[in-house]
């Protein structure tokens, strides 16, 4: 007899008798309502919009069981995170009455993915698949006999994502395996997209939002708690090694690097300054969850808080992951964390420290207070830790929740997340334009400390930034988007906009000649591609230059999505502003004293209408940029000649190479290079081989020759250049 294993992802749940106890708040009433509406509708491709906390797997989950699992009618609920298919499930199985499913006395559901059960073992009697989309898009042949002649609702979590190719794959692969599909997606507030993003998100959801409500909306309905914002400096700085790396890891990824990790969670003040603020107000804030940096940071608060507790009768505790307690030796698991969380609900524990575990999932009505002693710049994280304490008195919570921050000297160099923000409208709609311009301002700003950093030091060489004019040194603006894996900026300056312009404009084709059809490019495929689309669109004498990890991002961005990226501006007369060599040449020519000058500068920094502050981040840095330029008006950035001098044979420009001229005279020689480009391509935009004819679609495989070879006396001229394809450049050099 073969032994039987419970496979806890694959279960059939019988509907309670009776009515649920959950009852839904008015705002997912009201959801339900305009879902019903749509429903009686011929076409059903919609949008459900609620900010996280506003309920909208439960709300979906609700209405689904009644109108969709209880009619007879199969559920396929993507997501691409692991978590979220868990939660969802939770929410099928915990909402399943008689009340509202008076036809089904059972249903079935499986969760699929590489955590969970394979796209395999799908069986034709399966009510409902949760699923991620990694899963299911490598394995649609095994739906095929679930979908046959069914009527399916198809629900993407997280559906700003929904424009990628393989959200797309799906839909189109269920639409044409089933009798009917009907396309809901549910999402959070807020997200800035593209325009051609956003359109392409109203190609899959054609009937645009059924419904929509944001997060200050709920506060005001008492759905969730006042927030009261604690704010407290600690004074103590962290930024003393802090490298670009760093601080890309931080902007894009919201990683806090291990070393200065280390530093906050051992740092004793600090901690200190933490328990010291909770005690202090303890009859104030209650049940407290306290959300911790990393594991060592849990535990030596946990025993301060104990330490210090015993005094008040005030307990604490910690939970992480499964992992083993470097203090006491002992694994703490799953159960253990639930033994924790269910003493604190009962109030045995006042204080409940973790590490990234209660942020969404777990419900905690009671929470009075949230600590705030990590950093983030996620505004998602952000608003899942403030949420565990937002579950306001209609919600069996309370009437007031008091968010507390702990914030530390970084120096202005990153970009953290205020948690009050949380509390205002969606910024998409509500911003006004100057927070719209400080908030472009202020993401292109992070990506400036590099640069910074190398013109604040002597010794390092900046001759090529010197060459040119500080009003060139600020971009033009950025690329902004997002992967499945992380957020992305891309400063673009006038020595790089053409050349983005022409590769963004190119990437269609670009990806049709590699071959590439999935969302993912292969490693190797990748650097291949990245080195060709350097070379043949940029230049390493640009200045400021491109990066090639720019370039791969965009490449994977565009092979998921297939959209072009949003583009963030400066505008034009906010870029002079930010000029300082307009500034230095007011300091010399009013011949301000010290003190003038000082207080000039001062002015102009603490001057709110201006973005000066915003784009320098320092103070220390703006006033090096003026000195820079001063010293430049004064004549004091001489170059001390100790060599013999010399005087070389003077020769036109256009008997030097292409490539010369390129990193004598960047300008000029750039726009030779795209001028023979243009003149190659033919009335379709392809370019054209001058030797074999062949059509290309992108450069990739053209170079820009001589006809009248230089060897021979050609020059570099416009009527002397011709586009070759490789093959041909190849054959010309070996006669």
């Amino acid at each position: 007899m073969p032994i039987m294993i419970e496979n806890i992802n694959a279960q059939t749940i019988t509907p309670a008798n009776g009515r649920n106890p959950r009852q839904l708040y008015e705002h997912q009433v009201d959801a339900v309502k305009n879902l019903d509406a749509m429903n009686r509708k011929e076409s059903f491709r919609t949008l459900l919009v609620l900010p996280t906390g506003g309920g909208k797997t439960l709300t979906a989950a609700y209405w689904l069981l009644k109108n969709a699992v209880d009619k007879g009618k199969k559920i396929l609920w993507l997501a691409h995170r692991h978590l979220l298919l868990e939660q969802a499930a939770e929410a099928f199985a915990r909402n399943a009455y008689t009340d509202d499913m008076v036809n089904h006395t059972v249903f079935n559901y499986r969760i699929i993915s590489g955590m969970h059960d394979k796209p395999i073992y799908i069986k034709k009697t399966d009510n409902i698949i949760i699923a991620s989309k990694d899963s299911i898009v490598r394995s649609l042949n095994h739906l095929d006999e679930w979908l046959s002649g069914e009527e399916i609702y198809l629900v993407i979590d997280e559906a700003h994502h929904a424009v990628a190719k393989s959200y797309k794959k799906i839909i189109r692969y269920a639409a044409d395996h089933t009798k009917s599909m009907k396309l809901l997606g549910l999402t959070a507030t807020p997200f800035r997209t593209s325009d051609d993003e956003q359109g392409a998100l109203k190609q899959v959801f054609t009937d645009d939002i059924v419904y929509k409500t944001d997060l200050d909306t709920l506060i005001k309905k008492g759905i969730l708690a006042t927030p009261v914002f604690d704010e407290y400096q600690t004074e103590i700085q962290f930024t003393e090694h802090l490298g670009i790396r760093a601080l890309k890891n931080i902007e894009n990824l919201d990683i806090i690097p291990e070393d200065i990790a280390e530093d906050i969670a051992e740092n004793k003040e600090r901690n200190s300054i933490i328990v010291n603020k909770y005690f202090e107000n303890y009859e104030k804030y209650g049940s407290t969850i306290v959300f911790a940096l990393n594991i060592n940071h849990a535990i030596a608060l946990n025993a301060l808080f104990n330490e210090k507790g015993k005094k008040y009768g005030i307990k604490s505790e910690f939970i992480i992951s499964s992992v083993r307690d470097a203090i006491t030796g002992i694994t703490i698991s799953n159960e253990d964390n639930e033994e924790k969380i269910e003493r604190y609900r009962n109030g045995e524990i006042q204080v409940l420290i973790n590490v990234n575990i209660l942020t969404e999932g777990t419900d905690l009505p009671k929470t009075h207070t949230v600590f705030l002693t990590r950093p983030t710049v996620s505004t998602t994280l952000m608003t899942q830790m403030v949420g565990r304490a937002l579950r306001g008195l209609n919600a069996g919570g309370t009437k007031e929740a008091y968010v507390v921050s702990f914030v530390d000297d970084w120096n202005d160099k990153i970009a953290w997340v205020n948690p009050e923000t949380l509390t205002e409208a969606e910024y998409t709609e509500k911003e006004t334009d100057k927070e719209k311009r400080e908030h472009n301002v202020r993401l292109i700003s992070i990506e400036k400390m590099e640069e910074f950093a190398r013109m604040a030091d002597a010794s390092v060489d900046t001759s090529a930034l010197d060459s040119i004019s500080p009003i060139e040194r600020i971009p033009l603006g950025m690329y902004v988007f997002s992967t499945f894996e992380s957020n992305h900026q891309i400063l673009v300056y006038n020595s790089t906009q053409t050349a983005y312009q022409s590769l963004i404009q190119d990437l269609p084709n670009l990806m049709e000649h590699y071959g590439i059809e999935d969302e993912t490019i292969p490693e190797g495929t990748l650097e291949d591609m990245t080195e060709h689309c350097f070379s043949s669109y940029f230049d390493e004498n640009m200045v400021p230059s491109c990066n090639r990890n720019d370039i791969a991002h965009l490449l994977k961005f565009y092979a998921q999505k297939a959209v072009v990226p949003l583009f963030v501006t400066i505008d034009e007369m906010d870029r002079k502003k930010l000029d300082v060599s307009e500034i230095a040449k007011k300091i010399y020519d009013e011949d301000m004293r010290r003190s003038e000058k000082n207080d000039y500068i001062q002015k102009l920094w603490e001057d709110d209408e201006s973005l000066i502050h915003i784009y320098y981040s320092n103070p220390y840095f703006f006033k090096k940029m003026i000195d820079l330029e001063l010293d430049k008006l004064d004549g004091d950035l001489k170059i001390a000649v100790t060599e013999p001098q010399s005087e070389v044979e003077m020769r036109n420009l256009e008997q030097f190479p292409l490539q010369k001229i390129i990193e004598t005279y960047p300008k000029i020689g750039l726009k030779l290079k795209e001028n023979a480009y243009a003149a190659a391509r033919n009335k379709d935009g392809y370019y054209v081989c001058n030797c074999c004819k062949e059509v290309f679609p992108t450069r990739i495989y053209l170079q820009v020759d001589h006809i009248i070879p230089m060897a021979k006396g050609g020059l570099t001229v416009p009527e002397n250049l011709q586009i070759l394809c490789r093959t041909c450049n190849m054959r010309k050099d070996d006669k």
